[in-house]
């Protein structure tokens, strides 16, 4: 087997392990099964929950399959006797799938006497799978429709060799000891329990503490750089939302009220707020560009399906910001706002990016025109900044073309933080205008852009980046203060308040317990710095200090570790 495709191969292994599934479980019906990034899956109807052990049993049998070197043969049928067909077999989704069908011809591939419904392509038999494994079982709606069906998805994945295979596996193991739902319970950062609702989070003290460090550095650097604060109500009425055509394009997503007869959204997003803060007096040219920023809370009518951890939620944070410039601005302001992003990622220590166009989708505003105009300001910047993109086709939002920054991890995983949405619809419909040096009146174009994007998502990306191990800077207890023995505690409380004072942030280990177990416990939690005194540090006054990255660093004169951590504070480490 040389120079198979990935995608091949993997969608060929989905049809084997469906094989297996329907020679295990007669009583199955099959829906779809593709390849997909990384590996596949497979959904199926079947009335007994699949488990871990149903899925060794699976591969077992795939693996029969795989020995007896089926080949794999590629039929066309007619698209009524393919009906026929599938539907004398039970095959319903399958019957549903060839009547969306526009051909009149449909091609089937059978291999030792398994049959089933698809495009392709296939490696030549089925011994050319040598390394698989499955991962997980879920539920999924037929259709990704709630209202429909929940079937049972099956996932997994292929490669061309055992070695690529182990290499993947191991890569899932660092990513699963990196989750951030898990991570964010084992330090006490968040928690979502499903008496508040799905999707809304519930920061605990340190991750409020987190979320608090985040937003006071973010809101500085666009004060710098000449952004202005704003804010608006988490409420509007309808009226504004029509106005601005999310009404009409994302009231599935939206939250819907009425009071005093009077209906009222809940804000998914800040632009209408912003928009009727420009429009709020006369501006003139001399003022633009005019960049509104905001620390915006909104809320998404987000499916439950979709939810996960902080990455998907209901309730969320954006670093929101609104850019209203002439046309002579835009790429100017696009440049800058990308440098922005850059900038500030570096800091958090994210080096790689990949950059992203999304052009018009089907459900939209605004005239051709304009999105014309728009989608070639994007380039524009880009291609002055000489920034390598890929194109996503009709990704755009309802109201305008965007380029999308994703942020590479510690272990390759791409993250989706910074967007930069070219707006020209917006202005026209809420009648936004400038007064020019002609003494006339032009419309503004207005840039939407986040840096971070939703807040819940950047911290759990944070935390699966560092694995919870976060810099000194974010992280939410600095200093763990550890006595020896009771009687250090009041200089245990000297030291820090001494901390408190410098605004470093500490903590005191008070409980009765080993010193062994007080140092695991520190380890746990991930905590930067430990600082041991005893007796003997009391009378010098020192410190014993051990760091998370370093080990035990040795007894150190206390106006000399503030100097020395304050300034690792202030560098971002």
């Amino acid at each position: 087997m040389e120079n198979i495709d990935l995608k091949t191969l993997r969608h060929s292994t989905a049809h084997v392990m469906a094989q297996a599934v329907q020679k295990l479980y007669p009583e199955v019906k099959l829906a779809i099964g593709p390849a997909i990034e990384n590996g596949f899956y497979y959904d199926f109807d079947l009335e007994k929950p699949l488990s871990t052990e149903d899925l060794k049993t699976i591969e077992k049998h795939m693996k029969k399959i795989i020995k007896q070197n089926f080949p794999f043969k590629r039929k066309t049928m007619s698209k009524d006797k393919a009906i026929d067909f599938f539907k004398k077999r039970g095959e319903k989704y399958k019957v549903e799938l060839i009547k969306e069908i526009n051909e009149q011809e449909v091609s089937i591939y059978e291999d030792g006497g398994f049959i089933d419904l698809c495009k392709g392509a296939h490696v030549n038999s089925t011994g050319d799978i040598k390394a698989f494994k499955l991962l997980s079982v879920a539920g999924a709606y037929w259709k990704g429709n709630e209202n429909n069906p929940m079937l049972q998805r099956i996932y997994g994945t292929a490669f061309e060799s055992e070695e690529g295979l182990n290499k993947y596996l191991k890569y899932l193991d660092e990513a699963k000891k990196r989750d951030h739902r898990k991570l964010g319970t084992e330090l006490e950062y968040f928690s979502m329990p499903s008496k508040i609702g799905a999707g809304l989070v519930l920061y605990h003290p340190k991750g409020a503490m987190l979320k608090s460090t985040i937003e006071d550095f973010i809101k500085k650097e666009h004060l710098k750089r000449g952004y202005q604060l704003v804010a608006s109500p988490h409420i509007l009425k309808s009226d504004i939302w029509i106005q601005s055509g999310h009404y009409d394009f994302y009231k599935e997503n939206m939250f819907i009220f009425e009071t005093d007869k009077q209906e009222y959204a809940v804000k998914p997003m800040n632009c209408p707020g912003h928009i009727l803060v420009y429009k709020s007096r006369t501006r003139s040219y001399k003022e633009l560009p005019l960049r509104l920023f905001e620390l915006g809370t909104v809320y998404r009518n987000e499916k439950s399906g979709v939810l996960h951890g902080l990455l998907r939620v209901r309730g969320f944070t954006q670093d929101d910001a609104h850019i209203f410039c002439l046309p002579s601005q835009i790429t100017n302001e696009i440049i800058k706002v990308i440098n922005f992003v850059i900038e500030i990622m570096n800091i958090f220590g994210f080096k790689e990016f990949e950059i992203e166009l999304s052009t018009r989708p089907e459900k939209s505003i605004g005239s051709d025109e304009q999105w014309d105009k728009a989608t070639k300001a994007l380039i524009s910047a880009m291609e002055k900044e000489k920034i390598n993109y890929k194109k996503n086709i009709g990704e755009g939002a309802f109201y305008g073309p965007k380029i999308d920054i994703k942020l590479k991890d510690a272990i390759g995983r791409t993250w989706q933080c910074a967007t930069i949405q070219c707006d020209f619809a917006l202005p026209e419909r809420f009648d936004i205008n400038y007064i020019g040096k002609d003494g006339k009146q032009h419309q503004p174009i207005m840039l939407h852009r986040v840096i971070l994007g939703s807040l819940e998502r950047f911290i759990g990306t944070l935390l699966e980046h560092y694995a919870g191990i976060l810099p000194l800077w974010l992280a939410p207890e600095q200093v763990r203060i550890i006595p020896v023995t009771d009687k250090i505690h009041d200089y245990a409380k000297i030291i820090k308040q001494k901390f408190d004072n410098e605004n470093i942030r500490c903590d005191i280990e008070l409980r009765s317990e080993k010193m062994g177990y007080k140092i695991r416990q520190a380890e746990l939690e991930k905590i930067p710095y430990m600082i041991i005194v005893g007796k003997k540090e009391q009378e010098k006054n020192t410190l014993s200090v051990r760091s998370k990255e370093n080990g035990d660093l040795g007894e150190i004169d206390i106006n000399k570790f503030i100097k020395d951590i304050k300034q690792k504070i202030k560098n971002k480490s």
